[in-house]
Order: structure tokens, then sequence, then C-alpha cells
């Protein structure tokens, strides 16, 4: 698994990452910066977009990285928003987490490197992959829709 790319031309140009954690601190809200930069997990069912919704695309809540269509999102009953791929595999990057005592797939912002969710093989779809994202970790832009006739 990689490090965070702290300038990947992929990413659309965003403002510049804070350079400190006392920075994140001041720029984030306690609970997006427990979230993104302390690996914490939203309650299930609680945030704002475990449900699907608006068309849009989501972005990274600490740097606005683009991640997620809301054409690819669904429910799948888990608590969290669940997505079936993200809009540009390059913008996510995926490390090994062993907390809590199990082996899983983190996902992280491959732009600012803040913790997004994780990913799991029980998902709909071709590739059968379940990312399951805290919604604290992102921001709906419904400007951003790819609206197809």
């Amino acid at each position: 698994m990689s490090e965070p790319q702290a300038d990947n031309d992929a990413i659309p140009s965003t403002p510049a990452l804070p350079s400190s954690e006392a920075e994140w601190r001041s720029r984030l809200s306690p609970e997006a910066y427990r979230v993104l930069r302390e690996r914490a997990t939203d309650a299930p069912f609680s945030g704002r977009y475990t449900h699907p919704g608006a068309p849009g695309r989501y972005r990274c809540a600490g740097c606005g990285a683009e991640l997620f269509d809301a054409a690819s999102q669904y429910d799948s009953g888990s608590g969290w928003p669940s997505f079936t791929a993200p809009v540009d595999p390059e913008h996510v990057e995926l490390r090994e987490d062993t907390s809590h005592r199990m082996v899983r797939v983190e996902v992280a912002c491959a732009r600012c490197g803040g913790h997004l969710g994780h990913l799991f093989p029980d998902g709909p779809g071709p590739a059968g992959e379940r990312w399951c994202i805290n919604s604290t970790s992102l921001e709906l832009d419904p400007g951003s829709a790819d609206f197809v006739d």
C-alpha cells in the first residue's frame, strides 16, 4: 500500500493542504478531524449520506478531491454510504488496516491522506466491491453531476 500523494495531476486543483495537524484541526470540525485524521468511524445510520439521494459528485471533506459519483451509490443496508467504485482509482489510496483484530482494506484520499472508510468484497456489480465510506469524510457537490439523456 502506498503513501498519500501530495501533488497528483490526476486530482483536480484544490486549496493548499495544511502542513501540520494544528492546521488540520483549525480547518476541520472536531468530528471531521476525528474521522479524517484520526481514522475514526461514523456511527452506523448516523450520516447525512447514508442513503442514496441527489445527483452529483462526492468530494473529500478534507481537501475537495473528487471521489465518488452519486450514480454509483446504493443502499447496502450497512448504515454507511456505499458505492460500487470511485470516480477514478487514482483519487483513492488503499491501505492494509489491521485494527480491531481483523484485516481490512482502508480507503484513504490520495491527495490529503484522509481516512474515508473501507473496501469490502461483498458489493453488487461486476467487481463485487462495496466502498463503505463515512459520511463525515464526504461533501456532496450537486453541481458536478453527470446528466445522461
